[in-house]
């Protein structure tokens, strides 16, 4: 029989060595080593994760709620006759018109806020004496030539009428 000799693990394996190494220094150093501050985060991480998904899932059932509270039910198309499908048509025409003028009405109301939000600013920006600059659209030297040799031109060409007629 051979005789193996024994090595220790440390032998075997250098980088258990190290290992152990690392963990004693590890220790020394204090409670939050780099191993514990990676298990942290991939913990925060997760933690994260969850939460994420279940906010998800929370603004996914209340969506659904929403649709149905407004919308109502869906409506059974498949197994109806003709006459509950011209009642399920007109149930839907009535909710939609009920609602086009709840919007009509919504946005009337959002422009009149609108335009009493402005007026306020306005006489607020008169009590501070602080006025806005309003922003000045570019306009094209060259538009503004060609505007007045057109008003010149008309009125030379109006002055030339006016001459030929009397003549």
């Amino acid at each position: 029989e051979t005789s193996v000799p024994k090595r220790t693990a440390a032998e075997l394996f250098p980088f258990y060595a190290a290992a152990t190494k690392n963990t004693r220094m590890a220790k020394k150093k204090g409670f939050m080593t780099p191993e514990r501050k990676k298990k942290l985060r991939t913990l925060l991480r997760k933690k994260a994760a969850e939460e994420l998904k279940k906010e998800q899932e929370r603004k996914a059932e209340e969506r659904l709620r929403v649709i149905a509270e407004r919308c109502g039910q869906k409506a059974d198309l498949d197994g109806s006759s003709t006459d509950d499908l011209k009642t399920i048509c007109q149930q839907y025409f009535d909710k939609w018109y009920s609602l086009e003028g709840e919007m009509f009405f919504l946005q009337r109301e959002v422009i009149l806020r609108d335009l009493q939000i402005n007026e306020l600013t306005i006489s607020v920006s008169d009590m501070k004496g602080k006025f806005i600059k309003p922003t000045l659209k570019k306009v094209s030297k060259y538009e503004n030539k060609f505007a007045k040799l057109q008003e010149k031109a008309a009125k030379f060409a109006f002055a030339n009428q006016l001459k030929q007629s009397k003549g």
